[in-house]
């Protein structure tokens, strides 16, 4: 017997709403990625922008970054400079300083307090304070003495190998060896009565005049957020030492 029919309309209306809503599904799914796609851009351009800035030493406000990067997503301003601020503080260890409320005015200086503008190589582009601030903070993991295997080892898993040249870092070695030892920032040395010889690296004397330990794992916290394990003891050590040093 055929279906009665008002059935055979209840099917077809069914079948033409849920075809309705999954179009609707993917319509607004394909906008919200063309949206994360875009704010990831305009992220990255902000960036791009503010490493220029910090070359030229040159502050920026907040009406240039919405005129010259930002432009038509001006509305998602908060979310692309919060993440362009983390990257720049993160990826190269630069900060990005309000120093005018009122006038939005924002300043490029490096990240805990250090002297050290990570412009060495000749012809370098990217500032490598960045490593020298995880290179601090694997000191500090290690009980201020780190070896220099463990050192690389968790580099690698950064993409910094030794031996291969880094986009943003250049030849990793040469800095964590001989220019940050340079500049007295790192110590490194063969571990005593090591045959083989093996080596490893602690805080120089310029690292423990511009920073504290207790400033670099406050700058890690975000990471350690996800694997809180080892915070309270190594915040005890570090709030131990400030209270020596007092």
């Amino acid at each position: 017997m055929a279906a009665p029919p008002c059935s055979q309309s209840e099917d077809e209306g069914f079948s033409s709403q849920d075809e309705q809503e999954t179009s609707s599904r993917e319509d607004s799914g394909d906008a919200k990625s063309a949206l994360h796609d875009a704010i990831y851009l305009k992220m990255t351009e902000l960036v791009e922008f503010l490493l220029l800035k910090y070359r030229a030493k040159q502050p920026t406000t907040k009406a240039e970054m919405l005129s010259r990067v930002i432009k038509n997503y001006q509305d998602h301003f908060p979310v692309i400079f919060s993440l362009a601020s983390e990257c720049m503080q993160f990826l190269f260890g630069i900060d990005v300083k309000e120093v005018d409320h009122i006038n939005l005015t924002y300043v490029l200086v490096t990240t805990l307090g250090l002297t050290y503008d990570g412009m060495v190589s000749h012809g370098q582009s990217m500032p490598n304070t960045g490593l020298l601030v995880m290179l601090l903070r694997l000191i500090l993991a290690e009980g201020d003495c780190a070896p220099e295997e463990n050192v690389w080892e968790t580099l690698n898993i950064m993409g910094v190998r030794d031996g291969k040249e880094h986009w943003i870092y250049g030849e990793p070695r040469e800095l964590l060896t001989k220019v940050w030892v340079q500049e007295k920032y790192v110590e490194y040395r063969q571990v005593p009565n090591s045959d083989p010889a093996r080596y490893e690296f602690l805080w120089g004397p310029r690292a423990h005049a511009e920073t504290t330990k207790l400033k670099v794992l406050k700058f890690f916290l975000r990471d350690y957020r996800r694997n809180p394990g080892s915070v309270p003891s190594l915040f005890q050590e570090a709030l131990s030492d400030e209270e020596d040093d007092a």
